[in-house]
């Protein structure tokens, strides 16, 4: 996929991981330049090679996090995103994935060097506690997202977002 500018997107997974008490696991990250700069975001990344977003979603979950006793569900949510970070603009097809866990015990895994830079640690979040945080979490629209995933369930399609750029 490429952007009107011609510069490619990354294709990205991401997983809305909820646990039997429907909170939602989130990664604490910073800036590395500027460890002052935080916000809290979904485990994911990047496709390598020839994966499936599927399969992206599952290795990125139990690198970043440990967990891997999932069952992955469907797609809930599709936006472009763009961003600085790094030193350099990160232009993104991010895929939303829906995944259940019994597992609870999660503690940062095996990170790349750049996460090992920009990750600080990792939490589980009730509704009622992203709706209230005050500090930066993407996508931004996160807290109303889950609230609506939680009181209809998931959609019957995926939603398209509009586009986040930073």
């Amino acid at each position: 996929m490429t952007e009107p500018h011609g510069q490619d997107l990354r294709r990205v997974a991401r997983v809305i991981l909820l646990d039997p008490d429907d909170r939602i696991l989130l990664l604490h990250g910073y800036e590395p330049d500027d460890p002052g700069q935080t916000w809290w975001f979904t485990p994911g990344g990047g496709l390598e090679g020839d994966e499936t977003r599927e399969q992206a979603a599952l290795r990125e979950l139990a690198e970043e996090t440990g967990i891997t006793d999932v069952v992955l569900g469907p797609v809930l949510w599709q936006r472009h995103c763009s961003f600085p970070f790094d030193g350099r603009r990160w232009d993104q097809d991010e895929w939303y994935f829906l995944a259940r866990t019994t597992q609870t015990t999660a503690a940062l895994g095996t990170l790349t060097e750049l996460e090992t830079r920009s990750v600080t640690g990792l939490r589980w979040w009730t509704s009622a506690e992203l709706s209230a945080a005050r500090e930066t979490v993407y996508p931004t629209r996160l807290a109303e997202l889950f609230r609506t995933l939680l009181d209809e369930g998931p959609p019957s399609a995926p939603v398209v977002l509009a586009p986040e750029i930073v």
